[in-house]
């Protein structure tokens, strides 16, 4: 199987183990279905909804890792069907299948390959829940995965998962669990869940606050809040595909996140456990926001380190003022949590949106869907934020001013890029006259306020 880290070893008996550098996965496998309290005819049921790139990606691990034990392991992925692949796509995919001698090969072996010639002689039209089946996500389609079992009913999908992955867009989230609840409300057992998504939305009603994917899930689904997690951590998909070596970190009660942990580490992705569950899930919407602003920055001028240097400590800053704000003793911005802000500011789809922006090669009327890249989260994000930070109920006193403001007030970056984003009353550059303002404070003023303030509003996530 392309891409495979399974290896085999030949036991003294004759039979084939599977293994991971000598770790059995047979025993991890049912080490995890006994905590599920699977019988032995009773395989474990996984099934990832949204086929984004990390999405496609953690089904494409799973599979090649427990794949080969049919009678105890089935995961599926879920995608909305009908969605077609450009001619500008199918012409890339099938340079992409010539090149990869493995590829070729699979696609023959599976009577596969000719529909694959005719949608690069424009004889016939591809569609995306179609290629993900031969292992081609339509948002990473330079990097094939082994081929996976794809739904396209909803119904089918998750009635009876033990796992349920949330791969979709923060938002998009709400809307599919809604209707996920109604298949569920005969379940005797209830699910585990684990998010992916980063972004949030915000409500003003009855105070204001911030509504994560995992508390949109919980709401959506009555699904206990002990039962949905939120996995991050510093990877890009597509190399972690290719097995460069990741770390990330599973979010949530004690009681799944630890053995999830286990079940879900790899040689070359580790997966470590974190009680905070706030902290992360705040900081994977964070994030994607400012890292329109560093993909703008980078292109503005011409990848200067200095430049990126100085958005970085004040980015950084402006995020940990505003996770103070959301958590009591929130995760300092060290280690794993760090390292998964630096390799989004550095590379992924929303620099890249913030640099295409800058650069002129697409618009802010395309959209925040953009083909081949998928949803821009850090769009919405920007909104959702800047709309919860700028309400008077929650001012904070002005260090200098000694004035109450709003937070957003201290978060001047935050400001452009909402004026460069949603109201679109500034252009790009407007994001270097930000940081060039000679009454900018020192980015270690903004931390210090913070930490020196009782800062928390409990209300923010809509807590007594």
């Amino acid at each position: 199987m392309v891409g495979s880290i399974e290896a085999k070893a030949l036991l003294s008996n004759g039979s084939v183990q599977l293994q991971h550098n000598g770790l059995n996965l047979e025993e991890k496998l049912d080490e995890f279905r006994r905590l599920l309290g699977k019988s032995d005819k009773d395989p474990l049921k996984i099934v990832s909804i949204g086929a984004g790139a990390w999405g496609s990606v953690f089904a494409a691990l799973l599979q090649e890792s427990y794949g080969g034990f049919r009678d105890k392991f089935q995961i599926r992925i879920w995608r909305r069907p009908g969605k077609a692949v450009s001619r500008a796509t199918a012409e890339h995919l099938f340079e992409v299948i010539n090149s990869r001698e493995d590829i070729l090969r699979r696609l023959i072996r599976r009577c596969a390959y000719l529909k694959y010639v005719g949608a690069r002689l424009g004889d016939r039209t591809l569609y995306a829940d179609e290629i993900l089946k031969d292992g081609f996500c339509l948002n990473m389609v330079d990097t094939p995965l082994c081929p996976l079992k794809v739904v396209t009913n909803l119904q089918e999908a998750v009635w009876d998962a033990d796992i349920v992955v949330n791969g979709l867009p923060s938002t998009e989230t709400r809307q599919v669990f809604e209707e996920i609840s109604m298949y569920w409300k005969e379940r005797i057992t209830v699910p585990v869940i684990i998010s992916l998504s980063k972004g949030i939305e915000t409500a003003l009603e009855p105070v204001p606050h911030i509504i994560t994917p995992t508390k949109m899930i919980h709401q959506a689904t009555g699904v206990p809040i002990e039962n949905v997690l939120y996995l991050g951590g510093p990877n890009i998909a597509a190399e972690i595909y290719n097995k460069e070596y990741a770390n990330a970190r599973i979010c949530g009660a004690e009681k799944w996140r630890k053995p999830l942990a286990k079940f879900l580490r790899q040689p070359h992705f580790i997966v470590w456990d974190n009680s905070d569950l706030v902290t992360h899930e705040v900081m994977g919407g964070l994030k994607n926001v400012y890292a329109i602003g560093a993909g703008m920055v980078a292109a503005l001028t011409n990848e200067s380190a200095t430049s990126k240097s100085v958005y970085f400590a004040h980015c950084t800053s402006e995020m940990i003022f505003i996770t103070h704000l959301l958590a009591e003793e929130p995760e300092k911005l060290a280690g794993p949590l760090l390292a998964d802000t630096c390799v989004t500011l550095l590379k992924g789809r929303n620099a890249w949106y913030g640099q295409m922006l800058a650069k002129g090669e697409i618009n802010r009327d395309m959209g925040d869907s953009i083909s081949g890249k998928g949803m821009i989260q850090g769009v919405s994000a920007v909104g959702a934020f800047y709309q919860l930070l700028s309400q008077s109920s929650l001012s904070i006193m002005h260090p200098e001013e000694k004035k109450p403001v709003a937070p957003v007030e201290s978060c001047p970056i935050l400001k452009t890029l909402y004026k460069i984003l949603i109201t679109r009353e500034q252009s790009t550059q407007a994001i270097l006259q930000a940081l060039r303002d000679e009454t900018l404070n020192d980015p270690r003023d903004r931390i210090e306020i913070a930490q020196s303030h009782a800062f928390y509003r409990p209300s923010l996530l809509d807590q007594p």
